[in-house]
């Protein structure tokens, strides 16, 4: 068995740390792929996977993705809801790899939703 290095402590210390940020206020934004039967199966995988690049390639610290359940809206899979920090959340719908990526640097780095990829909540 292979000893643990004070590195590895360090790198399990930050991701630890990046998945409590959100719930102890530090993160800035947060982003839910909804993993329900039918996200998976319309593609939500490729979608959390482009989203964790994002953050991964950026290296941004205050963003934190994550996954969520079943949105209720299947002819809206792969969906994601954006939720940053003193606004309300943004569902996005039909997504995929490529329109996540833009949702990530135009929503979610620079601050504008694309109305394009909305979802209409249901009252």
């Amino acid at each position: 068995m292979a000893k643990i290095t004070f590195e590895d402590l360090k790198k399990i210390k930050e991701q630890y740390r990046a998945s409590t940020t959100l719930r102890e206020g530090g993160a800035r934004a947060k982003v839910s792929v909804h993993m329900g039967t039918c996200g998976i199966a319309s593609g939500a995988r490729p979608v959390l996977k482009a989203l964790v690049r994002e953050v991964e390639d950026r290296d941004i610290k205050d963003v934190i993705v994550t996954i969520a359940g079943c949105a209720g809206q299947c002819t809206q899979e792969p969906m994601a809801t954006v939720e940053i920090k003193g606004e309300p959340p943004v569902v996005y719908g039909k997504l995929n790899e490529a329109k996540a990526k833009e949702i990530f640097a135009q929503h979610i780095v620079g601050g504008t939703v694309l109305e394009q990829y909305t979802v209409e909540e249901r009252a």
